[in-house]
This record gives C-alpha cells, sequence and structure tokens, in this order.
C-alpha cells in the first residue's frame, strides 16, 4: 500500500529487513532512536527508515505499527504503545505463545486493532520468508496488502489472535530444538572420538538433517540468546493445552549456553560444543 505510514519496533536484523521491503514497496517507515544503539541506527538508515522523536510520535503518525523484537520484550513494547493514543492497527511479530499474543490484543481494548503475526524464515532479504497474520480480518488484510508485493510472504490465517503465534511456535519447536539436537549429537561423537564418522553415516543414512550438516548447525550460535526465550514461550504453549513442555523447556535451558556467542559472526562446531560441556 503506497504511502502507508508504518512503524517498526525495533529495528533488529529482522525488524530493518521488514521494514526495507515495507519501504521498498512505497510506504513511510518510522523508527524510535530513543534507547537504541548505533547498530540499530545504522541497521534503520540502511533500511531507508524515519526516525521518530518519540513514541507518542510514532503512534500519532503510522497507521500500522509492528513488534518485531526478542519475545521477552514483546508485552514491553506493547504497553509502551498501549500508553499513548494509537488507534491503528498493531502487529505482533514476535516469537510469543497464543496467550501472551491474547495477552498483548487486550492492553489495547477496543481503541486499536491488536493482528497476531508470526515470521517464518530469516530476513527478507530474498524469497522465501513469510508473515502469518490472524486476529480481525480486515486488519490483517490491510497489512497482508502492504507485504504483498515484496519479498515476505503474508499469508493470512482464519481465525483469533493466537492462531498465528501457534503456528510460528508450533514450526519452531521442530525447526530449532533440531539444532541442539544435532548438536548433542555432534557433542557425544566428539567426544568419544567419532566426529567425523557420524557426519558420514549421517550423509549415507539422513543425507537431507542437520545431522548431515555440521556447518549448518553453527547458524544456531548466534541466535541462540534469542532461540532460548522463544522456546521458553514454546514451553508455555505446550503446558497451556496439557501437552508436556519438559524438552523444550530443557532446551530453552541449554540454548542459554550458546549466549555468549552472540556476537560471534561465525563460531565454529567445535566452540558450540565445548559450550554443552558441563565446567
Amino acid at each position: 500500500m503506497t504511502g502507508t505510514d508504518i512503524g517498526i519496533l525495533h529495528p533488529g536484523a529482522m525488524g530493518a529487513q521488514v521494514g526495507a521491503q515495507a519501504a521498498g514497496a512505497g510506504a513511510r517507515v518510522w523508527w524510535l532512536p530513543q534507547g537504541r544503539g548505533a547498530h540499530s541506527a545504522e541497521r534503520a538508515g540502511a533500511a531507508g527508515l524515519r526516525p521518530a522523536a518519540s513514541v507518542a510520535e510514532l503512534a500519532g503518525t503510522c497507521r500500522i505499527i509492528l513488534s518485531v523484537c526478542p519475545p521477552a520484550a514483546a508485552l514491553e513494547v506493547a504497553r509502551l504503545v498501549a500508553a499513548t493514543a494509537f488507534g491503528g492497527i498493531y502487529v505482533d511479530a514476535n516469537a510469543i505463545s497464543p496467550a501472551h499474543a491474547r495477552a498483548v490484543a487486550e492492553l489495547f481494548g477496543t481503541r486499536a486493532q491488536v493482528v497476531d503475526g508470526g515470521i517464518v524464515g530469516g530476513p527478507p532479504v530474498g524469497p522465501g520468508t513469510r508473515l502469518y497474520l490472524s486476529g480481525p480480518r480486515e486488519a490483517a488484510e490491510e497489512v497482508s496488502a502492504v507485504f504483498e508485493p515484496t519479498l515476505l510472504q503474508p499469508r493470512v490465517l482464519e481465525g483469533p489472535v493466537g492462531q498465528a503465534s501457534a503456528l510460528k511456535l508450533a514450526f519452531a519447536s521442530f525447526n530449532k530444538i533440531s539444532y541442539l539436537l544435532a548438536a548433542q549429537s555432534f557433542a557425544l561423537a566428539d567426544a568419544h572420538g567419532v566426529l567425523s564418522e557420524l557426519v558420514s553415516l549421517a550423509g549415507h543414512a539422513a543425507p537431507g538433517t542437520l545431522l548431515a550438516k555440521p556447518e549448518q548447525v553453527t547458524n544456531a550460535g548466534p541466535r541462540a540468546w534469542r532461540w532460548g526465550p522463544e522456546i521458553t514461550e514454546i514451553a508455555q504453549a505446550l503446558t497451556a493445552q496439557g501437552l508436556p513442555g519438559d524438552v523444550a523447556d530443557s532446551a530453552a535451558l541449554l540454548f542459554t549456553r550458546w549466549a555468549e556467542l552472540k556476537d560471534t559472526a561465525d563460531p565454529t562446531l567445535e566452540q558450540l560444543i565445548s559450550a554443552l560441556h558441563d565446567d
């Protein structure tokens, strides 16, 4: 939708690229420099985002605000916007549980329309990343229209707030924990001196899996600081439905062991394996 004013909170690696896609499609995209660091400013500038002086100014300017932040900060960001007079469409596109998505909607009451969002895939610098949307149909369709001509592929789901988050977490439960399972297998094999044999075996018996692609498993290292809280949201979503959350809880704890790799551009498999060992 050419000319729509959109706010991005905040321009991290994902948020900046989401904003860049909207800006490239003709939207005026705003961000909030207040409280953000130099890296955020660099990403925002590269993405063509416009600075807003305050949350109130951003809320008063924008028709749509997208929250794209670490899951642990989702409610805090929503409260900041809900404390303003914002009356547009608020999209929580974070990896949070359906219950937390509904809690976000409750913060706004009837003053603003809240759309539940789930981004599946990496930052949209190429095709393949999807934005799932659920909640008020007309509002979800309006958000979808912004991204239709972009590399971020929108999909509107039938159903209330919580549906998109449930789909996102159901996929992440398998996808992200699989990185940890592969790393544990590598660590066990390495401890017994058969790591190369394990990779060779996986290439023969399970060629399409992460177990056959250790170079892909290392991608989880710099993301683990964010994935840990996301896995905690998965555990909460599981237990809310009477399903066991033990595996997800354990995975969240293990992901914290890789948190120190947050700013490591190209971690090695040896670093991931070392971090999994008890001191």
